[in-house]
């Protein structure tokens, strides 16, 4: 069994951000040589996240204006945890909606997803440097 270990960093100039991440996990796997296994794909801040969706502009509207009713950012008083002199409350709610890390079956030496999957990265409370840590383990 061979592993692969590889962190993929972002800078998120907003608050927020969604970023298709696909194309530098594809390029994790072809690097790892890995043809049959697990390829993890995990958020390592706990304001962020990394989901399996479509990659379709209305639907990250959608998200967007639906995690903001669920957790809106302000006011700030609305979340004990700005108490300790953070604003940024609502981003870890919004993390623990969207999820913390995907898992995608690796088949071929490609990771074998359904009909418009793709891996997102989200951010709820950027504005400094954040990562990803790819994790591919499975047999040549």
């Amino acid at each position: 069994m061979k592993s692969y270990r590889k962190e993929i960093w972002f800078d998120v100039p907003g608050r927020r951000g969604f970023i298709n991440i696909t194309q530098q996990v594809s390029e994790c796997l072809r690097e790892s040589g890995i043809q049959e296994g697990l390829c993890l794909v995990n958020a390592m801040h706990i304001t962020a996240s990394v989901f399996i969706n479509d990659d379709e502009s209305g639907l990250h509207n959608d998200f967007e204006r639906w995690l903001e009713q669920l957790a809106p950012h302000e006011p700030l008083s609305l979340y004990q945890h700005n108490l300790t002199g953070e604003d940024n409350g609502d981003a870890h709610l919004k993390r623990t909606l969207m999820g913390r890390e995907v898992i995608v079956a690796i088949t071929e030496g490609r990771l074998d997803f359904g009909p418009w999957e793709q891996i997102f990265y989200g951010e709820f409370d950027g504005r400094r440097r954040k990562r990803v840590l790819v994790k591919i383990i499975g047999s040549a």
